[in-house]
């Protein structure tokens, strides 16, 4: 069998006909496109879900309503004057006052209960919602990850112009940024957990007023899984600096380092996604 096809070969070249190629696996490129495929369907899955969470929640203040946007950022977060809200309105939220020599520890220390509202109003309690979700620091950890892919961006272009230390440089850049961005989010976590959001579990002056549990579980399981596949990110990019080092790319052979910048770009677009869904809508 090995000699007839040999032979077929042998006459297909003498007859001028190329040779029929055998098919080959999919290319690397090819496959990581299949997988961020994959992995589209998997975190639209988890938005959507959300978003059908959110919108199915009954309105306040019936019980099991959605956190509104208003208690998620803050009235401080949105510069918001809470005296000057309509009382109807602030009798399904609960209001905080901003008095310094409160415990921040004591929740019950500051809370305005709705019917004390109007009298808290007229003797010029400064008052304020409070926020579940710090957005500045989270806006700050957003604008962190998308240099993070500018850096990956100028790491390709480095290599692809025979500038090894700059490759190795904006790859390093890249992966300071990333640790930062997981440990950012470490502390904002460790931050809600104390406050009491977790999954099944909402602070405790949001349960008063009547709002889902649900918050909290699909909080962590939308950030947290985003938040894992940063740290394999991460991981990742360990490897590709590893071998960067080691003079592993060339201009004409860095595969590694482009593919690792598709997977990245990714999990930037998707945290942005999620940044704006979760924390600013």
């Amino acid at each position: 069998m090995a000699a007839m096809d040999a032979s077929t070969h042998d006459a297909m070249a003498q007859d001028g006909r190329a040779p029929a190629r055998v098919p080959t696996l999919p290319s690397r490129k090819l496959a990581v496109w299949l997988f961020l495929g994959s992995e589209i369907v998997f975190f639209s899955a988890l938005i959507f879900t959300f978003i059908v969470i959110r919108l199915s929640a009954p309105l306040p203040p019936a019980e099991g309503a959605w956190p509104i946007p208003l208690e998620i950022q803050g009235s401080a977060a949105l510069n918001v004057d809470a005296t000057a809200l309509d009382p109807e309105f602030v009798e399904t939220i609960h209001l905080h006052t901003a008095d310094a020599s409160a415990d921040p520890g004591d929740h019950h220390a500051y809370i305005v209960e709705p019917e004390a509202y109007a009298a808290e109003a007229r003797s010029g309690t400064e008052l304020i919602v409070p926020r579940v979700l710090n957005i500045p620091l989270t806006a700050l950890n957003t604008f962190l990850l998308i240099l993070s892919s500018v850096a990956v961006v100028l790491a390709l272009d480095a290599v692809q112009k025979h500038n090894q230390k700059g490759l190795v440089r904006w790859l390093a850049v890249t992966g300071v940024i990333g640790a930062t961005f997981l440990g950012i989010q470490a502390y904002e976590y460790t931050i809600l957990i104390r406050e009491g959001l977790w999954f099944g579990s909402i602070p405790e002056w949001l349960e008063a007023a009547g709002r889902t549990d649900l918050f909290g579980t699909t909080f962590y399981a939308m950030t947290g899984f985003h938040g894992a596949h940063v740290l394999v990110g991460v991981i990742m990019l360990l490897i590709v600096l590893v071998k960067a080092s080691r003079g592993a790319y060339t201009a004409e052979q860095h595969m590694g380092v482009e593919l690792f910048g598709l997977y990245w770009h990714f999990v930037d677009l998707v945290w942005i996604i999620l940044f704006t869904v979760v924390y600013l809508i």
